[in-house]
């Protein structure tokens, strides 16, 4: 294996000359590629790694494309030949940090790249080395061993590295265009391993004489699982085929049995951690065969023994593939939460039914205190002595939080040699303290607790990091969602009216509900501006878009139709085009629908004028509704010369306006004339409700939350009768 602390010169200085003329690479490409593969294996063998994978960014800098690889399985070669460049592995965290990349073993990986842990649940070693041309990061490569070895990189394997990647940087340069970007191709070549022992003519026969002899099967699989040699009961073992059928054959691919999860996700195993493993399979016949795996870096020698009909769940050790499914399934629900709450609930869930804990609870760092931000099971005192606690208290949760390693009590005499007060804790019998692991800080630590005595396995406790490190990111874009969501809400309760002023003869009702996908603010407004005791203009309006810069151009618009409606000489047909000229001059890409009302209440009339906005209705006194029909003019910002006709309406005591934007009606499918009849329809059946319990009525009957994602603001008027 690895050559620690070897003190002779690093073999790239050396030269070719230690390859014999049988096991040179074969040229796949341009000598540039030709020399980067040869670079590649031969680092590989001096430092002992198994696997090696070099990656070059796509020309957009998004995509990390595999170049070349040596030793990946090939069910697994697909799966990581394309990488996005914020993905959390560490090929592509080199790139992004221009730094190099070490993880020593597979707890390790769970904490800092849970996502990768859940996908390549094996051990192994892995380091990550950027590529650079000049001060321009352009690629990675990537050097795999299995985690038997020592726990650092020795003296001579950092110089084996460094100088594959001065070597492979060069060869780079040389083939940069004038863009000064490498050549990149949209496929991985796949390398040959160099033997670990030369070719004897001797021990071939002897080999196959020695296999050949057992009454147990024998079968050679190279890494992508076609098989190269198989003897007689190995044959009878796998469908009675003859030698010739199956020869060059994937193995899963020729026998049935075989095509299932289980023996591959053994092969994928055995191949990437180099470490000896088994599984129990069984035979169309009934009968259960014991496979047993024997990597090394050319491929797996498999054992096939038949234990008779044994039942498979009880002599399997290993993790099942439906454990891994709840894994993804839990990941993929994970992006699907918003709130932390939601996160809290599906983790909850997740270890309930999976896992088998009683109790959980979540503390995140905030002032330097701990701050609880949800727990199951757990007694109200337990969590209400932790809540506010300084982070350097002498607790477990502090020091996990402190120290990002993983704590594990199988049961309360292990707890109580480290920290006794646990023990006081609502009676529970095993813990885990589990990181809350983020790229650059600890966000808080994750406690469980069972009721009975619990030993951790090995795949256990890097199954719990591993949740923990994805809980950790779902947390941290769940709390930056809240936070954002919390100041748009606040932004949009500054722009909007704080109340309704109180004018004589009418009473006027506002609603305002955000659109329930993206950020919560948009630029949806209304207003009711008071002029003197018996007059008041109304508007409603909607800013194209659903962002910040509709919500800050909707102050805008929202400010200049105040001033200018405020001005007795100005009608609404006046008040629309002086904002339309505003828009115009701010020179925003942005249009704005609105409709503009002057109510009189001594004439019982209003005046209106509409830009491009859903017509208001009005439901005349133990009358039907109907839309106020004014020719529209177009939407502002959009023609200098615009007009907006001013029409005359009769608004007698009893009577209802509605103004809404078009979030209360439109819905996928239906046409827009439908979708206010429909609205009309349900402001004549409820016209003779409280206004506030009609604003109610008329939300109520919107498209579901699922359905749209627009604003909804809605005021209501109704002209009341004198005693």
């Amino acid at each position: 294996m690895a050559r620690v602390g070897r003190r002779e010169e690093p073999m790239l200085s050396r030269g070719t000359e230690w390859l014999t003329a049988s096991h040179r690479l074969q040229p796949a490409g341009p000598p540039a590629t030709s020399e980067m593969d040869e670079t590649l294996v031969r680092a590989a063998r001096e430092t002992g790694a198994h696997i090696a994978m070099l990656y070059l960014l796509d020309a957009a800098g998004e995509v990390l494309l595999m170049q070349s690889q040596m030793g990946l399985p090939g069910p697994m070669v697909g799966q990581w030949s394309r990488l996005r460049a914020e993905a959390g592995v560490p090929a592509t965290v080199a790139v992004r940090r221009r730094e190099r990349v070490w993880v020593p073993d597979l707890e390790e990986l769970a904490r800092r790249f849970p996502a990768m842990a859940f996908l390549v649940p094996y051990h192994f070693s892995v380091l990550a080395t950027p590529l650079r041309i000049d001060d321009r990061v352009v690629g990675s490569w990537v050097l795999m061993w299995s985690s038997s070895r020592q726990p650092r990189l020795g003296s001579y394997e950092l110089e084996v590295i460094d100088e594959a990647t001065r070597r492979m940087e060069e060869v780079l340069k040389e083939s940069a265009g004038d863009d000064q970007r490498p050549p990149v191709t949209p496929q991985p070549r796949t390398l040959t391993p160099l033997p670990s022992r030369p070719s004897e003519g001797a021990r071939t026969p002897a080999a196959f004489g020695f296999a050949d002899r057992l009454r147990d099967g024998c079968v050679s699989l190279d890494l992508y699982g076609h098989i190269t040699y198989l003897n007689d009961p190995a044959a009878e073992m796998l469908g009675g085929a003859s030698h010739g059928t199956l020869l060059g054959r994937v193995l899963w691919d020729a026998v049935d049995w075989l095509r299932g999860p289980v023996f591959k996700e053994r092969f994928r195993h055995a191949v990437v951690s180099q470490q000896p493993t088994t599984c129990l399979l069984g035979t169309p016949g009934g009968v259960t065969v014991e496979a047993r795996l024997h990597p090394d870096p050319t491929g797996v020698s498999l054992h096939l023994v038949s234990t008779g009909k044994l039942p498979l769940a009880d002599s399997s050790a290993h993790p099942q593939p439906h454990h891994l499914h709840e894994l993804l399934h839990l990941a993929a629900t994970l992006t699907r939460a918003l709130t932390v709450r939601q996160v809290i609930e599906v983790v909850t869930d997740h270890m309930m039914a999976v896992c088998g804990v009683h109790s959980m609870a979540v503390f995140i760092a905030e002032g330097g205190r701990l701050r609880v931000l949800g727990s199951h099971g757990f007694s109200r005192t337990f969590v209400e002595r932790l809540n506010g606690m300084p982070v350097d208290c002498l607790t477990m949760t502090g020091r996990v939080m402190r120290t990002g390693e993983a704590r594990f009590y199988g049961d309360r005499e292990e707890m109580g040699e480290v920290y006794k007060p646990a023990l006081d804790a609502d009676d529970m019998e095993a813990w885990a303290f589990l990181p809350l692991s983020l790229p650059d800080r600890l966000a808080g630590t994750c406690v469980v607790a069972f009721e009975q005595p619990h030993p951790f396995s090995g795949a256990e406790r890097t199954t719990l990091t591993s949740l923990a490190g994805l809980m950790a990111q779902a947390l941290d874009r769940a709390l930056l969602y809240e936070a954002k969501d919390q100041a748009a809400h606040c932004l949009q309760t500054s722009l909007l009216p704080r109340r309704l002023p109180d004018i004589e003869d009418l009473e006027a009702a506002a609603r305002y509900v955000p659109a329930t996908r993206g950020v919560g603010v948009g630029g949806d407004f209304y207003d009711l501006i008071r002029l003197h005791d018996h007059a008041a203009v109304a508007v409603i309006g909607d800013v194209q878009g659903h962002n910040l810069s509709a919500a800050a151009l909707m102050g805008q618009v929202r400010t200049a139709i105040h001033a200018s409606a405020t001005d007795p000489e100005a009608d609404p047909g006046t008040v629309l085009r002086n904002a339309n000229r505003l828009l115009l001059y701010l020179d925003t890409d942005l249009f704005t629908s609105c409709v503009l009302l002057h109510l009189d209440l001594r004439l019982r009339a209003f005046s209106i004028a509409n830009a491009g906005h859903p017509p208001p209705l009005l439901r005349a006194p133990g009358g039907a509704a109907e839309p106020v029909e004014v020719p529209p003019g177009p939407l502002l910002g959009i023609d200098p010369d615009a007009e907006y006709p001013t029409l005359q309406v009769p608004f007698s005591p009893g009577a209802i306006l509605a103004l809404y934007t078009d979030g209360l009606i439109e819905a996928p499918g239906v046409h827009l004339d439908d979708a206010i009849a429909r609205l009309a329809a349900y402001l004549t059946k409820a016209g003779q409700q409280p206004l506030h319990l009609l604003g109610e009525t008329l939300l109520d009957q919107a498209p579901a939350a699922e359905q749209r994602g627009d604003d909804i603001a809605l005021l209501l008027l109704e002209h009341l009768p004198r005693p």
